[in-house]
């Protein structure tokens, strides 16, 4: 065999092993008792030292430098030397970091979300905040093993999102920032314009269940290599192309926050599904980063999910689901109740004009717990102070302020900035998609997503990790990822709804 043949062998076992532990992971979430909690974290850190001693052995660098000497000459975008490239830059940051330390994360974000889940269902911080300070002190060292020229913070941005810096996110952020306060402002002085009491009725969860099932499989969500069950947080993970999960929650109070669940996490899923299987058991089978793989969900839950042209479609649909909820409610009634605004407390419930809010919010507070400026035990003042300056909402409790999401009790850390990013890039890809499908909206109005998947899956999907996300998003829209799409697409949007 080749140099190249023996590498992709061995990473195929590295794969197998993260694989692995992403099975015990989602059984955590979703069926494992209480009771498995300290026998998972250690199954789950043994296996992360496993995948991670195996990832930088000096056979895999023997066999990677072979491997290069041997591509000489390969065209720059071909699958073999992409995946040499992205194997090189993974490596060369794997091997600053210990197997000690890889395995004492892993543990500590499996126990530290036992203790989340018990400490949101209290409505406890203090409970959680020794987890979290083991947490956060691994992150800091894992930090400092990854190396940084400005700020540790972007060591651990660079893991869900390589090659972004944190002064490149405030620099978009303010752009952002600048565009979000007026057009927010401008809506609060109309709020009542739009009433989403409609949404607030009494929804079987059954019901409403079987509407998501029926909406992600008629977006091309493949129930063969996948399917949806019930956590917590609401989560999409792949142990494989060919076996792509996803969870979503129910409230029977508020129809939104199932259905437009499952939508998001089926954009995630799609995108899995969609990764070529020539990439199958390699480091190139996952999305290019966090912030792309949150366009697609963003995309689909909201450009797509929470359009007029989508319910033209749906909306019978819905209709006969729970006829006796909306016999008596329009299809613009319908639509302009999904898309209220109105500042709120969870994030994951935000309307599209606030969401980014949310954001902000998160990045601001985690990047000055890594650097030391915001002490953990006064995170969630800091919390309620920041909601009350940016939203105008202050949290009654802990469940629904400091502890409303899974991240940090999982040790992602850098990771919250990737929903803003996803946000803008979902537009322009959104848009670039429209130019290139000129029936688009009739075919989404007809319950035809087809052509849009399919264009997605030739411009992102399918090239799985093999371009850095800024060359991924230069290939598919021809210009960088900018603010400005997404703030004209939500001013035109918003302004009709709120006339």
């Amino acid at each position: 065999m080749t140099k190249l043949e023996q590498l992709k062998e061995s990473l195929a076992v590295v794969s197998d092993l993260n694989g692995a532990a992403s099975v015990l992971g989602w059984d955590q979430q979703t069926y494992m008792p209480p009771g498995g909690a300290a026998a998972r974290a250690e199954q789950l850190a043994t296996l992360g030292r496993m995948a991670h001693e195996a990832f930088i052995s000096d056979e895999i660098g023997e066999l990677l430098e072979g491997a290069l000497a041997e591509s000489t000459g390969s065209p720059s975008d071909s699958d073999e030397s992409c995946l040499l490239c992205v194997v090189r830059r993974d490596y060369e940051k794997a091997r600053k970091v210990p197997p000690v330390l890889v395995a004492g994360i892993a543990r500590a974000a499996s126990l530290g979300m036992e203790v989340w889940v018990q400490a949101r269902k209290d409505s406890n911080f203090p409970l959680f905040q020794p987890a979290f300070q083991t947490i956060l002190d691994l992150q800091r060292d894992l930090a400092q093993c990854l190396g940084f020229e400005e700020s540790p913070y972007d060591a651990l941005l660079d893991q869900y999102e390589p090659g972004m810096k944190k002064s490149g996110l405030v620099q978009i952020f303010s752009e952002l920032k600048a565009g979000l306060v007026p057009l927010v402002q401008s809506i609060s002085e109309r709020l009542d314009r739009v009433d989403d009491g409609v949404l607030h009725r009494t929804y079987p969860e059954a019901d409403q269940w079987a509407f998501g099932l029926e909406a992600a499989r008629r977006l091309g969500y493949d129930f063969q290599r996948g399917r949806q069950d019930k956590s917590v947080h609401p989560f999409t993970t792949s142990f494989s192309v060919n076996d792509v999960r996803i969870t979503t929650r129910v409230d029977e109070q508020f129809l939104p926050t199932a259905l437009f669940g499952t939508l998001h996490e089926c954009g995630h899923a799609l995108y899995e599904q969609g990764i070529s299987q020539k990439l199958e058991r390699s480091p190139l089978a996952g999305g290019a980063s966090l912030g792309v793989h949150e366009s697609q969900s963003r995309l689909w839950e909201n450009l797509v999910g929470r359009s007029r042209s989508f319910w033209k479609f749906f909306f019978p649909h819905v209709q006969r689901a729970f006829p006796q909820n909306l016999q008596d409610a329009s299809l613009d009634c319908f639509y302009r109740s999904i898309n209220r605004v109105e500042p709120s407390l969870i994030r994951v419930e935000a309307d599209e004009v606030t969401y980014n809010l949310h954001i902000l919010l998160r990045f601001e507070l985690e990047s000055d717990l890594v650097e030391g400026r915001l002490a953990l035990a006064d995170l969630p003042e800091a919390w309620n102070a920041g909601m009350k300056a940016s939203l105008g909402v202050v949290p009654p409790n802990d469940a629904q302020g400091v502890l409303q999401d899974v991240h940090w009790s999982n040790g992602l850390i850098g990771y919250f900035p990737t929903y803003a990013l996803g946000n803008l890039l979902s537009v322009q890809l959104f848009e670039k998609a429209q130019s290139a499908i000129p029936l688009l909206t009739a075919e989404i109005e007809r319950g035809d997503f087809q052509s849009l998947l399919d264009w997605l899956r030739r411009n992102i999907h399918e090239h799985g990790r093999k371009f850095l996300p800024s060359q991924l998003i230069q290939r598919a829209t021809g210009e960088p990822l900018r603010a400005v799409p997404y703030l004209r697409y939500l001013r035109e949007k918003y302004s009709e709804i709120y006339r």
